[in-house]
């Protein structure tokens, strides 16, 4: 997820897998120092054994912190309670091979891809020539415009969510720490942040409901092709009904998020059928995962979806709803480069159906605001999104973009996710 050119140089960082259970104790071995045959008499000798001893126990010591040390490490590292299993049978699902081994999901490191060279100051653009008002990358209400904005589409059914509220996500995954803040912080203090976040928007913007929600990975690509050969892991329903239990709890969606890797999304679809066809369940795709035409491992090459699988996706969740009388499904796609999305013109809208595209980079707030316009923008579809990375978005001493900031673009976010 971030901020692309059309010839990005990727340098990527893959981790292995976080543990689930914490491995056995290092064992130390007892050290003794046998001084038979040896006259400690001698002042030279005497000393010499001394020395040797007084090293050993620094060793010792040192080992002792180390271990210390590391089972901090691994004790700081929260597993996921046990959850009831769904209120629903495995054998009313399409038969997909979930390739889970026993650790948990590897971690690819999010995006750096500058979206333009850097420089020296953000530039910015006049509102109307002469005009002495001036405005950043993404906040040109006029770029907008001449782009396509507001986009033309279909009425908002009954129970639709946007452009009536506006939805502010955590993302991630239970399992892991790295994925985003869904899975670092126990579920309390997790929903206690995003209350806090909620009210920030309210304050920032008092004419717009907030609509929290939790953004599950429920499939995540993987740097090894696992048993199913498709650089991909299927979570387990349980890890999917914990979460789902959580957004309940704080009166929130779900977002069932799908990182295909080398499967293709009309295999992984079907799978969630099950807990998609509940009314407060939506669905977000990754483009950047999706290698199977490239073959390509992932977290070394940047993938894509064109618009006849967005009109796939579409087209399922359209069915879905008509067949199990559903308000309207939102469909997030992940967003940061140019060949994210191809032939953007021909995504289908339907009413079941609210599209936003969400601009997933991080970076510093001006190469994200330039990310939003070369890629959301540009090229309009129905609503957009915006992604703020608490860790990787400030890393280099940039600070985190506030609502204020957020609401100056054009068009205004309706999606805002937090990772």
């Amino acid at each position: 997820m971030i901020i692309g050119s059309c010839q990005p140089s990727i340098a990527r960082e893959t981790v292995t897998s976080m543990a689930l259970a914490v491995p056995a104790t290092p064992f130390l071995k007892e050290t003794s120092l046998k001084t038979s045959g040896i006259s400690l008499n001698n002042p030279v000798v005497f000393t010499l054994v001394l020395t040797l001893l007084a090293s050993l126990l620094a060793v010792t010591g040192f080992r002792h912190e180390l271990l210390h040390w590391s089972k901090s490490r691994r004790a700081a590292r929260p597993a996921p309670a046990p959850q009831p299993a769904p209120p629903v049978t495995v054998s009313n699902k399409p038969v997909v091979e979930k390739s889970l081994p026993e650790p948990g999901p590897r971690v690819i490191e999010e995006k750096a891809v500058p979206s333009a060279p850097a420089v020296a100051e953000e530039p910015v653009t006049l509102a109307i020539p002469g005009s002495p008002t001036k405005y950043r990358a993404g906040e040109d209400p006029e770029f907008a415009r001449r782009s396509g904005w507001p986009v033309t589409g279909p009425a908002p059914l009954p129970g639709a969510i946007l452009p009536h509220k506006r939805i502010v996500a955590f993302y991630g995954n239970p399992l892991s720490w790295r994925m985003g803040i869904l899975g670092k912080s126990p579920k309390e203090e997790m929903l206690r942040q995003l209350q806090e976040e909620m009210a920030r928007w309210r304050a920032a913007d008092p004419s717009m409901d907030i609509q929290p929600a939790l953004h599950l990975i429920a499939v995540t690509a993987q740097t090894t092709p696992g048993r199913a050969g498709k650089y991909r892991m299927i979570m387990l329903d349980e890890v999917v009904t914990q979460v789902y239990e959580w957004a309940k709890e704080a009166e929130a969606l779900l977002f069932i998020d799908i990182q295909t890797g080398h499967d293709d999304i009309r295999n992984l679809l079907p799978r969630f059928e099950w807990i998609l066809k509940n009314p407060d369940v939506h669905l977000g795709i990754d483009p950047e995962f999706n290698l199977v035409k490239s073959g390509a491992v992932p977290g070394t090459e940047i993938g894509t979806f064109d618009a006849a699988d967005v009109n796939y996706v579409t087209g399922y969740l359209r069915d879905l709803v008509r067949k199990h009388n559903l308000p309207p499904k939102v469909l997030t796609v992940h967003r940061f480069t140019s060949n994210g999305v191809t032939n953007y013109r021909d995504i289908e809208l339907t009413p079941e159906i609210q599209i936003v595209m969400h601009m997933d980079g991080w970076g510093g707030p001006w190469l994200k605001r330039d990310s939003y316009k070369r890629y959301v923008v540009a090229e309009p579809v129905q609503y957009t999104g915006f992604k703020l990375f608490y860790h990787n978005d400030t890393k280099k001493g940039d600070p985190l973009m506030t609502p204020e900031e957020l609401l100056r673009l054009q068009p205004r976010p309706l999606y805002i996710q937090y990772q």
